[in-house]
């Protein structure tokens, strides 16, 4: 026996994309990105200074 096939899976209702943005979304994501090139930078020295330490 074939069931029927459904349009939707899920609760939730997909919202219609839209380009309109909040003032703040533009300063979010370069803040993200401010804060992830500062968290991979720290790691990067702290990884090579106990490497460093270790090897010397």
């Amino acid at each position: 026996m074939l069931m029927a096939r459904q349009g939707r899976h899920g609760a939730t209702r997909r919202q219609p994309k839209t380009r309109w943005q909040p003032k703040g979304a533009v300063f979010d994501r370069w803040l993200d990105r401010i804060v992830t090139i500062a968290v991979v930078t720290a790691m990067v020295i702290g990884l090579s200074a106990v490497l460093a330490h270790w090897l010397l």
